[in-house]
């Protein structure tokens, strides 16, 4: 029954005349939401796991999962900030981010690491590695075996890696192409000092590969091309004109209250980015933990990736009304000269650098769709 109405409900907007395709979509994402919501799974009296598990503890799960929702609450401040991993099974450096590495560089929005080398020879051309700054670096470098880290520096690479700074409101006004004076730039400055090598491989995640593509565009305006010998996007968008259900949260007046948001507090919430991926993955990331943590009454079980999943950063105000308007919004990232970092046109047509496209068919933050080209 839950099903079919969930199917007749998609029917009836799917089959609704006189609504624009943007306008379906907004409202299959929320009948979705609603419908996620609804099921049957999410409540005692129809979920038969919950059922069974309440006469064989005589209720004690449902007296355990209310302590947790209440600790949730408290983790929260009020919020409810539901747990999705056992915290406390993990400690940096310890189990997860463990490839040794130090700092050999700082200013005001990175760290720049320099990871020890495992081989007894090493490759001539170092390795920078750009995470996206909408979560920790350790991406990259979760648990021993789980590592891309760890493994370049086994292939025998020189590997360094930016760790963005968590912004506070002093940062409120760094823009986009701080990030790339003071991110990609010096690191690579700083690289071919500490090597003594003129040429860099680039590896850019996520939003980070967003940033070396506009850097690549840049430094090729600048007649600085080679300084990046490659670059490897992985699950980058350059087009966000098939950016999936992000693109829901993104028009005008959720932009304006976004950027009221931001003005008032000089940063955007890594919290409040954490929710709506949360919302875009709610089964997974929100009705599973609803049903472990508070009707079966236990422990989520120790994830490494939710764990860097919930230790989120905050997004400085200037920099993410630049990248939400001109690149989310308004796409014009592809067009030639459609956005200018200090004062140089972009345009990603005349980058010559040899690139590697990484798409991965399940990802909801960076469609395969909007990434594959």
């Amino acid at each position: 029954s839950y099903l079919l109405t969930c199917k007749h409900m998609e029917d009836v907007i799917t089959d609704t005349d006189g609504l624009d395709e943007k306008k379906k979509e907004k409202l299959r994402f929320q009948t979705k939401l609603f419908t996620d919501a609804m099921s049957p799974t999410n409540f005692v009296m129809t979920n038969p796991d919950v059922l069974n598990e309440t006469m064989k503890t005589g209720g004690n799960n449902l007296v355990k999962g209310f302590e947790n929702l209440l600790n949730d609450l408290k983790r929260g401040q009020g919020d409810l900030s539901i747990t999705t991993t056992k915290y406390d099974a993990f400690e940096l450096g310890d189990n997860i981010a463990v490839t040794k590495g130090q700092v050999v560089y700082q200013n005001d929005l990175i760290q720049l690491i320099q990871y020890e080398p495992t081989t007894e020879k090493v490759s001539e051309t170092p390795l920078l590695v750009i995470p996206p700054w909408i979560n920790k670096y350790y991406i990259l470098d979760l648990r021993k075996g789980n590592s891309l880290i760890e493994w370049l520096v086994e292939q025998g690479h020189t590997v360094f890696a930016i760790s963005w700074v968590n912004p506070t409101k002093d940062l409120a006004n760094k823009s986009f192409e701080d990030y790339m004076h003071e991110g990609v730039l010096d690191s690579l400055t700083q690289i071919e000092s500490i090597t003594g090598q003129n040429q860099t491989n680039a590896i850019g995640y996520c939003l980070g590969g967003t940033l070396l593509a506009t850097t690549l565009s840049y430094l090729t305006t600048k007649k600085q091309a080679k300084r990046i010998k490659s670059a490897t996007f992985l699950t980058t968008m350059l087009d966000f004109d098939k950016a999936g259900d992000m693109k829901l949260f993104l028009d005008n007046d959720q932009l304006d209250n976004l950027e009221r948001m931001m003005d008032a507090q000089g940063v955007l919430s890594g919290k409040e980015l954490q929710r709506t991926f949360s919302l875009m993955r709610a089964n997974d990331l929100i009705w599973s933990f609803v049903v472990n943590n508070y009707l079966m009454g236990r422990e989520p079980f120790p994830f490494d990736l939710l764990y860097w999943n919930d230790d989120c950063t905050n997004m400085p105000s200037a920099m993410h009304r630049f990248y939400l308007r001109n690149m989310y919004q308004d796409n014009k990232l592809i067009e030639a000269g459609g956005i200018e970092i200090s004062g140089v046109p972009i345009d990603l047509s005349k980058i010559k650098t040899p690139c590697h496209f990484i798409s991965t068919k399940e990802d909801h933050i960076a469609p395969w769709l909007a990434t594959y080209d």
